[in-house]
């Protein structure tokens, strides 16, 4: 038995989960200790109004992971019994990943008493010896696009890679990040659930005392980042539909934006002018195509190889490869 489901952020407001069809939304609460989703109460609101099994993450900032573990729990008090919690690890690197993780994972279980989960690409459970963090019980959600640059609709029998480090299942697969579902305009990313209903809310069970006690009344949502605007130098091979996908928009949003009469005429070394709430602590990505430099890649966004690396937790600049997103700012 398998579910289908999505995971969503601050990319995807003003979805209606009413028109797209999941049995289960996983949605960003916290990343680093001063960004909040400010969309997060409001998709998980709506998604519990109608019966959609429930999850939030944490985006790790590398900074404490106490500190970080206390600012997610504090924020997620009102889903602790409701939600399966998970720890985003894309920290490119890092050469104290697992120790990070493990102290993340275990103050959350200590505060909640629910037992989280942690996501990261293939290729970081195999770069990282994950063992501590897998013997301790904390499942895994594996992500790998079997088939990036293709978009798609959900997949439960997506093949799940054989390689999966210190764990011998994974609980979670997030397959794509460019599924196409009915009720959306973008792309989402998609995944699969092994197991029913039964075996997801198994995750989300207080063990022990009960954590923190749920407030009477909704958090109150806090305004929405403010908008700033970054530039991208269009290379040859580009279009502006590939663009927008890697920046969770359209290309119809980009035309706009840019004033751009005919989206499928753009040119190498066109400059594009793309939109992104970066207050708050909202980064922006960027996903690394073949070809790709980390030197080019600073190029194109104003800084330098030695500042991404440090960004991201690379350890040599030479080695980046395609499909790693990468924190540009």
């Amino acid at each position: 038995m398998s579910m289908n489901g999505i995971d969503i952020s601050s990319w995807q407001r003003g979805i209606d989960l009413a028109a797209v069809p999941c049995d289960f939304v996983i949605v960003k609460a916290t990343e680093g200790t001063s960004y909040l989703n400010p969309y997060c109460g409001e998709n998980l609101r709506q998604a519990e109004g109608l019966g959609k099994k429930l999850g939030v993450y944490h985006f790790a900032g590398g900074g404490n992971p106490d500190a970080e573990a206390d600012y997610f729990a504090a924020n997620v008090k009102n889903s602790v019994g409701k939600a399966i919690f998970v720890l985003d690890w894309e920290i490119q690197d890092a050469p104290n990943g697992p120790d990070w993780a493990k102290r993340w994972l275990d103050r959350v279980y200590e505060l909640t008493k629910v037992k989280p989960m942690i996501y990261m690409s293939n290729y970081l459970v195999n770069h990282r010896n994950w063992s501590a963090v897998a013997s301790s019980g904390y499942r895994l959600w594996n992500a790998y696009y079997y088939n990036y640059g293709t978009p798609m609709g959900y997949n439960p029998d997506a093949p799940l890679p054989e390689r999966l480090g210190a764990w011998e299942t994974a609980a979670l697969y997030q397959y794509t990040s460019e599924g196409r579902l009915p009720g959306y305009s973008g792309n989402l990313d998609l995944d699969v659930f092994y197991g029913g209903p039964a075996d997801w809310d198994a995750y989300t069970k207080v063990s022990g005392r009960p954590g923190p006690a749920p407030d009477p009344e909704p958090d109150p949502t806090p305004d929405p980042p403010p908008q700033t605007v970054i530039t991208y130098k269009v290379r040859w091979g580009d279009t502006l539909g590939g663009i927008a996908r890697r920046y969770g928009t359209t290309a119809a949003a980009l035309a706009q934006f840019n004033g751009i009469a005919n989206p499928n005429r753009i040119y190498a070394g066109q400059i594009i002018r793309i939109p992104t709430s970066s207050g708050g602590g909202q980064p922006t990505y960027y996903v690394v195509r073949k070809g790709d430099t980390l030197s080019g890649i600073a190029g194109r966004f104003g800084t330098t190889y030695q500042r991404l690396a440090q960004l991201n937790g690379i350890g040599n600049p030479n080695l980046i490869y395609p499909g790693q997103r990468l924190r540009i700012h």
